[in-house]
Parts: C-alpha cells; sequence; structure tokens
C-alpha cells in the first residue's frame, strides 16, 4: 500500500472545485488496494475583494468573463448533469449569489488542527451548491461548523479574528506566488500538478504512475 500527500488549492463557492474533488475521491476509491491518500485543503478565493452583500451569480459572471445568459444557462445544465454523475446536487437557480469566503476559509484553516476540515469542506459546499446558503454569513458558516462537530464558540471566534484572516491571506499569496492562478489545482506529492477538473480516469492514471514512481524511487 502507497501512501500519498495530495493538496487540493480550491474554493467553497467554485463548483469545478467540488466536482473535481468528487472525481479524484472516485478514483482513489478505484485504486484503494493499492493506495491511501492524505488530503489537505488549502484557501484560493476567487472574489476577495466581494462586498458582504455578494453579487448575482449571472450578473457577476457576465462582468468578469462575458458571460451571456445563454451561456450561462448552459454552464447550469452541464454542471447539474457532472454533478449527478459525480454524487453531489447543484441547486441553480435564478436569484443565486456569490459572495466573500475569506471567513469560510479562516474556518477550513482551523478546522484542519481539530482533523475535520474535510468534514467542514464537504458542509460548505453543500451549504452553498445545494441548500442556497450564504456561505459569508457568521451564522450559516457557525451552523456548518456546528454540523461536523466543531466548537461554536472557537468557530465564532476564529471568523472574527483578524489574524487567522491574515493568515487565509498569506497562505493565497504563496499559492499564486507558487503559479496557481485557478482552482481546482491538485497538487500530488508536492511537485506534480494537475490543474483543472480532470476526469476520474486520467486521475487513476496519474495517480497510479506517481505512486509507481514513488515506489521504485524508494526501492532504490
Amino acid at each position: 500500500m502507497n501512501r500519498i500527500r495530495i493538496d487540493i488549492v480550491s474554493d467553497v463557492v467554485c463548483p469545478w472545485c467540488i466536482i473535481g474533488y468528487k472525481r479524484l475521491e472516485h478514483a482513489l476509491n478505484n485504486l484503494s488496494d493499492s493506495i491511501e491518500a492524505d488530503i489537505y485543503w488549502h484557501p484560493f478565493e476567487l472574489n476577495p475583494a466581494m462586498g458582504e452583500e455578494g453579487q448575482n451569480l449571472r450578473e457577476h459572471l457576465h462582468e468578469k468573463y462575458g458571460t451571456s445568459e445563454e451561456a450561462s444557462i448552459s454552464a447550469r445544465e452541464t454542471l447539474t448533469q457532472l454533478g449527478k454523475e459525480v454524487g453531489f446536487k447543484f441547486n441553480f437557480y435564478d436569484g443565486m449569489r456569490i459572495y466573500n469566503t475569506r471567513k469560510a476559509h479562516q474556518l477550513l484553516m482551523w478546522a484542519q488542527s481539530e482533523n475535520k476540515q474535510f468534514e467542514l469542506e464537504q458542509a460548505l459546499f453543500k451549504a452553498y451548491f445545494s441548500d442556497a446558503m450564504d456561505v459569508s454569513d457568521s451564522q450559516v458558516l457557525l451552523e456548518c461548523a456546528a454540523s461536523v462537530g466543531l466548537d461554536s464558540e472557537v468557530a465564532s471566534n476564529i471568523i472574527n479574528d483578524e489574524s487567522w484572516a491574515e493568515a487565509v491571506a498569506t497562505t493565497e499569496q504563496q499559492w499564486l506566488e507558487a503559479g496557481i492562478n485557478a482552482v481546482p489545482a491538485i497538487i500530488i506529492d508536492r511537485k506534480h500538478l494537475i490543474s483543472g477538473a480532470q476526469t476520474t480516469e486520467l486521475l487513476m492514471s496519474a495517480l497510479q504512475q506517481i505512486s509507481e514512481s514513488a515506489e521504485q524511487a524508494n526501492g532504490e
């Protein structure tokens, strides 16, 4: 059994990030007889300057990427279908908004030290994409934290502590300086970068090759 480290740089309002992760999850399940993975999540804010009120998602995509309403409808249909294929429910709707995720990342960074990062990450993806919740709202964040067994009082302190906000910003800057400017970004064993939501088959092939190369190197 080979053990590998996987770092995932992502944002909880990025639909391709959850699709990419679910495909990775399927790949690891298919290789569970030969590979075990330790997964670490890292912050990346798609919109660090987004105000507290957020913005209508369609308006945002049009302003940022020039996406037309027709293209937006098509993209939502595609994402919804891809979500079904990997077992994740997208619940897009006309008035959907996109939000600032700094506080969410503060909680996720703390949750790693509590061994609850994975559970919180999944809860936040579900809250935003499946349950139409505002993941910039402190009460929503505290409910997500409590749902995975994290202490609500400590969680409240974390999201209101400027030093945690600065820690998130510093970490994000380090990833930018390392060349990560889009997500999801999956880094295997600290040196093999896979960009974007690749297919389960491609991920399986990459994991096998990297695992076999590591095994050979250790054997030498």
